[in-house]
């Protein structure tokens, strides 16, 4: 699967990065450019090393064009997107820019009139069955698809250190109860039970919708997005209360932290469990940990058996720019 991932952004990539006549501002044209822009957020952890590897095998391909590297730190694009929509809104867009599938890019710049569908890449090389249908769903607005996602994350995972629960005879939890329970035995000996980062803003949110998931089901949870069930419902009201006594349980640093601080608080067995999604594997085989000897796995108590899916899509073609390039049609760029 990462091959298979890997294959499909270096083929995107060569699909709609291919150098263009540059258009800014007011659409007056300027010299062409053997440059490509990719703007992102991957500049921590093992991010900024997968990129810079396809950058390596981009650059062995296509050697005349310089790649620019155009990141922008800060977890989960916090910072990033505040940087893209000034540019989008001042006529200087990059080349390709990264958001988290569905209404990261559906709500702000298709809505909005700024891009152009990728539907056709997909049907072309017959990719609509690689996908499932609900992602498809989820990066399509009125029947076209704008974006192209190259990886899918789990976000209800909860990472636990092995040593704390052996050494304190305790298994990871599997329900809310059971989280509670080991909670309480851990805080008892003086053991941070969770640790969770705040830096970045969305930390907290982040283990929110694996509690709410938890306490409501995968109905009621796809629910709150749709208006079926009631935020100001019982059980709505319910689980957010089991998502405030869960945060009694966590680090008191939290707002100093960010997501991989906190993963590293449980990798040092400062802190018995995080909650984050499935890239916190690739930052403990990058710092030299061994999956189920020091660090182990399960998904989110009472969350088993359900996916909460996120996924990064950098890869977007085209620009409401790119309507004014008439010798830049997008079939054209498939004859790559």
């Amino acid at each position: 699967m990462r091959k298979n991932y890997l294959i499909l952004f270096m083929l995107i990539a060569g699909l709609i990065m291919l150098p263009a006549a540059a258009y800014a501002g007011g659409g007056a044209e300027q010299e062409s450019s053997n440059e490509l822009e990719i703007f992102s957020w991957w500049t921590a952890g093992g991010e900024a090393e997968g990129l810079q590897a396809l950058i390596d095998i981009y650059n062995e391909k296509y050697p005349d064009v310089e790649v620019i590297n155009a990141t922008v730190a800060g977890g989960a694009g916090a910072q990033a997107k505040s940087v893209l929509a000034s540019r989008m809104q001042g006529g200087n867009p990059p080349d390709s820019f990264q958001v988290h599938a569905g209404q990261g890019i559906i709500a702000t710049w298709v809505v909005e009139d700024f891009m152009e569908p990728v539907t056709f890449i997909l049907e072309d090389n017959g990719w609509m069955d690689d996908y499932p249908a609900d992602v498809i769903d989820i990066i399509s607005y009125e029947g076209e698809v704008y974006s192209i996602p190259v990886n899918i994350h789990r976000s209800n995972v909860m990472w636990y250190n092995i040593d704390v629960f052996e050494s304190n005879d305790l298994d990871p939890p599997t329900s809310m109860d059971e989280f509670f329970e080991v909670a309480e035995a851990l805080e008892a000996k003086g053991i941070t039970p969770l640790a969770v980062g705040g830096t970045d803003g969305w930390e907290q949110t982040h283990l929110l919708e694996s509690v709410l998931l938890a306490e409501l089901g995968a109905d009621a949870y796809r629910g709150l997005w749709t208006g079926e069930t009631a935020w100001d419902g019982n059980n709505a009201k319910a689980a957010l209360e089991s998502f405030l006594r869960v945060m009694e349980y966590t680090n008191s640093d939290r707002a100093a932290l960010t997501n991989i601080d906190a993963a590293q608080y449980v990798a040092e067995g400062r802190a018995a469990m995080t909650v984050m999604g499935d890239w916190v594997h690739g930052y403990y085989l990058s710092i030299g940990l061994t999956p189920n000897e020091e660090y182990g796995w399960v998904a989110f108590p009472g969350t088993a058996g359900n996916f909460l899916m996120l996924s990064r899509t950098p890869l977007f073609r085209v620009l409401r720019m790119a309507r004014q390039r008439p010798s830049l049609g997008l079939r054209e760029l498939t004859t790559w």
